[in-house]
């Protein structure tokens, strides 16, 4: 594990790692930077990794944002954004509005995901397997896993398989198995609904062979 720095290194890098992220334009290198980045912002005061963290956010809310409102063709006028309601933040517009939002929440259950990693593979049946986070259930944050809540069994080929596709969703849609269905029947088997509720995700999944094989 790499030494914190003192103060004033720690703020100097805190100041370069915040200056980056100006240069990002989209969510994939977001994530580039962010697997970069992390041996240095794990060097960084408690304080100092927290602002970069919040303004890590803050940049991915600004490319979403910037994705959804962008025009749809050369022709079109850029879209003016009202100036109410911003404010400066080193050197670029940020909206207030969005810092609004609740960041996603995410749960961590040591016993789940060792119940998960109990199942077998999802894929292919096999046994051992390993608990595989759904990347792409969750916005990215910097150096922090999704939801314990998204996770389903792999078995380790499939698993480092999955780890060095680009596109994670895509890698699912091939195999023709929705992981997100998946990972609910599982959380729900471990955090059961209260008596009388309703809850149809666990009806029938096409693979619903494999987690049926296996028990918490």
């Amino acid at each position: 594990m790499r030494p914190k720095l003192d103060a004033e290194a720690s703020a100097a890098l805190r100041e370069q790692l915040i200056a980056e992220l100006e240069n990002i334009s989209s969510s994939e290198n977001a994530a580039r930077w962010a697997r970069r980045v992390m041996g240095a912002k794990n060097t960084l005061t408690a304080a100092d990794a927290e602002r970069v963290e919040q303004a890590f956010q803050m940049r991915l809310t600004s490319i979403t944002t910037e994705f959804a409102t962008a025009p749809s063709t050369q022709s079109e006028q850029p879209v003016r954004r009202p100036g109410r309601g911003k404010k400066r933040h080193s050197g670029s517009i940020v909206d207030k509005s969005v810092l609004a939002l609740p960041s996603p929440r995410r749960i961590r259950d040591r016993d789940h995901v060792k119940s998960v990693a109990r199942q077998p593979c999802l894929i292919c049946g096999r046994r051992p397997a390993d608990a595989h986070h759904l990347r792409f259930a969750q916005s990215l944050a910097l150096g922090r896993k999704v939801s314990d809540e998204f996770t389903v069994p792999l078995c380790r080929g499939h698993h480092r398989e999955v780890h060095r596709c680009g596109d994670e969703a895509s890698w699912w849609k091939k195999t023709g198995v929705d992981p997100s269905a998946a990972a609910r029947v599982l959380w729900l088997k471990t955090h059961p609904l209260p008596s009388g509720a309703i809850d149809q995700v666990g009806s029938k999944l096409p693979n619903e062979a494999n987690l049926e094989a296996g028990s918490l």
